[in-house]
């Protein structure tokens, strides 16, 4: 199907940086990162990895080191038709920036139907890992820092033009982080454990990914 002429035109350019750094005791060791170049006028799909992605927040970690899908159904074919229809998708979790390789393995591991997610850049939280784990399990307000990096995202494009379309969570920080952060609220979508998904301050009405993924040219 033909893309209607008012949707987003995506055009991003992606490149691999790497810094290298040299000790006595560790020899040479490199990390590598991309920068993503888009458009003034791309429209961001933000979606959360654990629980989202994930049917669960813990065992959406665990699950898949041992060689479990722990995918929801129908997140994959969803999120392809997104970025296919001219949107840029985003991942956005709370884990910590030393869980960003795994985390990326993760993401391009998830495959459904022969097809997997799409490529898009992957936002971590700065801090270290038992930092991120106490604010999210314990303190349980990911949000914080979920609403400072949208809010930098947002500082990054002109102050006339919202770059943020649509957000995925699985909770109620998730719809506060991406109100806060400017993304309309009837396109804040919250899934559950169990796959039904509510438009926000809605009720479940046994929406989901593979229901959503049949009508994504009218919402996307």
């Amino acid at each position: 199907r033909s893309k209607s002429p008012t949707r987003p035109i995506v055009r991003s350019a992606r490149t691999t940086i790497t810094f290298s750094v040299h000790s006595a005791l560790q020899g040479s060791q490199a990390v590598s990162s991309r920068i993503y170049l888009f458009e003034q006028h791309t429209k961001l799909v933000v979606s959360d990895v654990d629980g989202t992605i994930t049917k669960s927040d813990v065992l959406g970690q665990l699950m898949p080191r041992v060689g479990v899908d722990w995918s929801h159904l129908g997140v994959t074919a969803l999120h392809k038709r997104i970025a296919a229809n001219g949107y840029q998708m985003v991942y956005l979790t709370a884990r910590g920036i030393g869980m960003a390789t795994t985390t990326r393995e993760y993401l391009a591991s998830v495959r459904q139907g022969g097809g997997g997610l799409p490529l898009a850049p992957l936002l971590l939280s700065p801090t270290r890992m038992i930092e991120s784990l106490t604010r999210e399990v314990i303190r349980r307000n990911p949000e914080e820092f979920k609403i400072s990096c949208l809010q930098h995202i947002r500082t990054l494009w002109p102050e006339k033009h919202n770059p943020f379309y649509a957000g995925f969570g699985n909770n109620a920080n998730d719809e506060v982080a991406y109100r806060v952060a400017g993304v309309p609220p009837a396109r804040i979508f919250v899934i559950n454990p169990q796959g039904e998904i509510r438009r926000a301050g809605k009720h479940y009405c046994g929406a989901s990914y593979p229901r959503m993924l049949e009508r994504a040219h009218e919402v996307f």
